[in-house]
């Protein structure tokens, strides 16, 4: 079944995005009427519904291309899915150098998703030089915007004393802040500090929640601490991390995991 719209039923981009969980084929014909009337959040939308193919064929470089239209036009959250293109080779040759200078600018525009990915980059001197104190004034930033996964980072250097004094009672409150905001990392992060502290049960319930949320990635990785644990109900978790790595492994497309 196809959708047509007419010009008078163009949507604001928050409506489109509404109309995605609902009907995704419909909503996709209203991104693109949008997008190509100039609606700059609908041109935004249809680089990551043509990423994700959700409602729409899936094209890596068309979305790069509406990315690009977007954040030519000032939108920082395009701006950052161009770096995230770059960063990781969706409808362009992977360059982390290009995705950093798309970061950038939106970070210093002010948005707390690319400060959080130019950190990354920083962490991790890809595309450019290591510099742990940069990337951590930058996570604390996100962090204060209300970044979660930023919370959960900035928690990880306080806790560590890397490049900064170790604070153990701010890392706690940035782990749980970033657990009570949803990040799956922040959520095991909090739970360990329960552990910790001996309050398992508090611990495995965020355990759950976290496995709940994780990606394969940290599913993995997480069910191999578990196992290191000296609290047997704690080890007892790497199991149903297991199980829901299978699941997610038969079900989850590779450039989403």
């Amino acid at each position: 079944m196809s959708f047509q719209l007419r010009r008078e039923e163009i949507l604001s981009g928050e409506q489109l995005s509404a109309m995605l969980g609902e009907s995704p084929a419909r909503a996709a014909q209203a991104v693109l009427l949008a997008a190509g009337e100039g609606e700059v959040e609908a041109q935004a939308l249809l680089g990551q519904i043509l990423l994700d193919g959700q409602g729409i064929a899936q094209d890596q470089a068309l979305a790069l291309r509406w990315f690009g239209i977007a954040a030519g036009r000032g939108h920082l959250m395009a701006r950052n899915m161009l770096g995230r293109c770059h960063e990781h080779g969706w409808g362009v040759t992977a360059n982390a150098s290009v995705a950093a200078q798309h970061y950038r600018i939106a970070a210093e525009a002010g948005l707390d998703w690319a400060m959080y990915n130019l950190a990354n980059l920083l962490a991790t001197g890809r595309g450019v030089a290591t510099d742990h104190l940069q990337a951590l004034a930058l996570y604390r930033r996100a962090a204060e915007l209300g970044h979660a996964k930023s919370m959960n980072l900035l928690g990880r250097y306080l806790e560590e004393g890397q490049v900064c004094p170790a604070d153990p009672v701010a890392a706690r409150e940035w782990y749980q802040r970033s657990a009570e905001a949803g990040d799956f990392r922040g959520q095991f992060s909090f739970a360990a500090v329960l552990a910790g502290e001996g309050r398992i049960e508090e611990a495995l319930n965020w355990l759950g929640e976290a496995m709940s949320k994780g990606n394969l990635a940290f599913l993995r990785v997480s069910s191999e601490s578990l196992l290191a644990s000296p609290h047997p109900d704690i080890r007892s978790m790497a199991q149903a991390y297991r199980k829901r790595m299978t699941l997610l492994g038969a079900t989850v497309a590779p450039h989403l995991r």
